[in-house]
């Protein structure tokens, strides 16, 4: 059922900017979140690979014979400072120091600083015989020191070694990683922005250029729409699932004993004869056709949605057939009735025409003569149909189809003995003219063609029973296409047609009347209609 109540305000921006600037902040505020992250991760890994760093070259160090026989022979003491200079040139450290258990330094960069003691107060820890890491100020600047106790052969601690690496060359490293993670940051921002424009566009471009507001104003006024109409509406996905169902579609099916909600089950759980999903396997459309639903028959058109080549979809509109055979027949008797009036009364302004030709040419005479053979002829044929027919509205009738007639050039006959009183019932009037009036048009359009345009219409009444006869002099009718005359749909004279005899048929059900046939090949139709038919006296 659909009862969707939208209120939206007036936007303040439009629906691509919105989304252009939305995605634009969460890309630009996820990458500088990340890149914070990042940048501080990375930091901390790039001073730890650096202390492990420092910490390796200080083990390979203090472990080398080199320098353990340094430390214990006073005579092998100058190899550390050339042992060590060589390894800190290969390996970029900013210093490599040995040490005794004084802290008196055995090797240095600066060769003056030999025999000194080891400057920064952060070598307690090792001379302990505990590695350890530290950041201090020595005579070479602010380094990154990792700090290794060095043993003899009986594991006892004979000094230690201290490997730095400047803290300059730290940062510098940390901020070389950080602009290349900038530079991806700044591309990341830009990509996020063309992909938002493009977003933006794309949803655009899928809205049909519409804006939330106007989806909004569009979808009441189709919800009003669907609920004011007549007609039921059910409408499924692709996968057979009811995705809308108006009020007068939940009206019917409650009067058919099917029961909600319809809303997300699939159509033919609830209404096996639906035929929707034949629509959407075949992607044809099934107009008027009938359906039984239940202890009800509707009138149902069925089509399929079809969006960009994809079926996605069916829709069905439906109407209880007695609703609209009712309403039919109605338009159906009101149209003959116009019909009727529209050609007495352009007949009635062709003799206007006449006359006013006369009085302008001043043939007073000959307006005289017309007028009174007008008048004569009119007064004959209404005084004849008058005191054939007792009921007004037929009689009416019958007089604009003698001037319909005239006006095709046919001539109409009225024959039959004596007269037709009004019926008991109005609705027996509206009947007679459906039947007649689609009996005479037929015979119209059959002697249209013809030489002899003649078409007679007989009646008989007696003892309750009504026998009307429509004849025209047309080419007849085939035998083998008389049986499908009065299906709904058939002619023979084109598309969009059959639809008289179909209401004449579905009339004498009414009245429970019967109709008969007759046609030889060039030799004309002949219609006979018997029906009950009950005196209003």
């Amino acid at each position: 059922m659909l009862d969707w109540k939208i209120r939206i305000g007036k936007p303040k921006l439009r629906l691509q900017t919105t989304i252009t600037l939305l995605v634009c902040i969460v890309v630009v505020m996820a990458l500088f979140v990340t890149e914070i992250l990042i940048t501080n991760r990375i930091s901390q890994e790039t001073k730890k690979g650096q202390a492990e760093k420092a910490t390796d070259i200080a083990r390979i160090v203090a472990g080398s014979p080199l320098v353990i026989n340094g430390l214990q022979n006073k005579k092998a003491e100058k190899d550390i400072q050339s042992f060590a200079n060589d390894l800190k040139r290969s390996t970029h450290v900013e210093f490599i120091v040995v040490m005794d258990m004084d802290g008196i330094r055995k090797s240095h960069p600066n060769r003056n600083l030999l025999g000194l003691h080891f400057v920064g107060g952060d070598e307690g820890p090792v001379l302990k015989g505990k590695e350890h890491i530290s950041t201090a100020e020595g005579t070479l600047g602010l380094s990154l020191r990792s700090f290794v106790p060095v043993f003899d052969e009986k594991n006892k601690q004979i000094g230690a070694v201290a490997v730095g690496i400047s803290l300059e060359k730290v940062n510098q490293a940390i901020e070389q990683s950080r602009r290349i993670i900038l530079i991806g940051v700044g591309v990341g921002i830009l990509v996020g922005v063309l992909g938002a424009l493009f977003l933006a566009r794309k949803i655009k471009s899928i809205l049909f250029g519409m804006e939330p507001s106007e989806i909004a104003k569009l979808l009441e006024e189709r919800s009003a729409m669907l609920e004011s109409t007549k007609e039921g509406t059910l409408a499924v996905d692709q996968d057979g699932i009811t995705t809308l169902v108006n009020n007068e579609g939940i009206r019917l099916l409650h009067k058919a004993g099917i029961e909600g909600p319809f809303l997300g089950k699939i159509v033919d759980d609830y209404m096996p004869n639906t035929k929707l999903s034949t629509v959407l396997e075949t992607g044809e459309a099934q107009l008027n056709q009938e359906q039984e639903i239940n202890h009800i028959t509707i009138l149902t058109n069925r089509v399929p949605v079809i969006v960009k080549g994809k079926i996605v979809g069916a829709i069905a509109t439906f109407r209880e057939k007695t609703e609209i055979k009712e309403l039919a027949e109605q338009l159906t008797g009101v149209k003959l009735y116009a019909e009727a009036l529209r050609t007495q009364s352009h007949e009635f302004m062709n003799k206007l025409h006449v006359i006013s030709g006369l009085v302008h040419m001043k043939d007073y005479h000959m307006v005289s003569s017309y007028i009174t053979k007008i008048v004569n002829h009119q007064q004959s044929e209404v005084e004849f149909v008058v005191s054939r027919f007792k009921d007004p509205v037929l009689a009416g009738f019958i007089l604009g189809k003698l001037s319909f007639a005239r006006e095709k050039g046919c001539e109409m006959i009225i024959d039959g003995e004596g007269l037709l009183p009004e019926p008991h019932r109005q609705e027996t009037t509206h009947e007679v003219v459906t039947i007649l009036g689609n009996l005479i048009d037929n015979s119209l359009d059959a002697v249209a063609d013809q030489p002899l345009k003649k078409v007679t219409l007989r009646f008989d009444y007696y003892d309750g029973i009504l026998v009307l006869e429509v004849h025209d002099t047309g080419q007849g009718i085939d035998e083998e296409i008389r049986n499908s005359l009065c299906v709904k749909g058939y002619s023979t004279k084109g598309e969009n047609r059959g639809i008289g005899l179909f209401l004449v048929q579905r009339s004498l059900e009414k009245l429970a009347g019967q109709l008969e046939i007759h046609s030889q090949k060039g030799k004309g139709s002949t219609f006979i209609v018997t029906v009950p038919y009950e005196s209003k006296q």
